[in-house]
């Protein structure tokens, strides 16, 4: 899965309230993660490679990757959801990190990303596959460009991408 679909420009805000992740919430975080492929991604990639990916149902492994622990959720106080992130704790790497496309720019996206980077390990390097809208976003918090990849999507598509890391 791509990290990725943080909006440029994000800045430090008032904090989310953050908490774990539950499997039982793949449905609703894959909704909003379809909101920003449809949203945010568009502006790097063209509607022939958006909407497949989109379209695309949640991969099978994905309620067992968010009950693994490695999920954090950013809500506001009336738990309206705000956005989420993934670490795959196997691999050290961030494999989603979604921001409400109608919330960016007041540090959410900064919130998740510390709270995966408490839960990686601090002993290996942190990668992430970033969408190409998202590679400022990375940079700012601190990621290097590897190299450009093609990342090969389950919908059949694919995406062009970034690999990055954080030492």
């Amino acid at each position: 899965m791509m990290a990725g679909t943080v909006r440029d420009g994000e800045a430090a805000g008032q904090s989310p309230a953050l908490r774990v992740g539950t499997a039982e919430e793949a449905e609703r975080l894959w909704g909003l993660r379809t909101r920003c492929v449809r949203e945010l991604c568009s502006t790097a990639y063209p509607p022939e490679v958006i909407a497949p990916w989109a379209a695309s149902p949640p991969p099978a492994q994905y309620a067992g990757l968010i009950a693994q622990g490695g999920c954090v959720v950013a809500e506001d106080g009336a738990g309206q959801l705000l956005g989420y992130g993934i670490l795959d704790m196997a691999g050290n790497e961030i494999d989603a990190l979604f921001v409400d496309p109608d919330c960016g720019g007041r540090g959410i996206g900064q919130a998740l990303m510390q709270a995966l980077q408490a839960l990686a390990d601090p002993d290996r390097p942190l990668v992430l596959s970033a969408s190409l809208n998202a590679v400022p976003f990375y940079q700012r918090c601190g990621f290097r460009a590897l190299r450009e990849e093609t990342y090969p999507h389950p919908s059949g598509v694919a995406l062009a991408s970034v690999r990055m890391q954080r030492p």
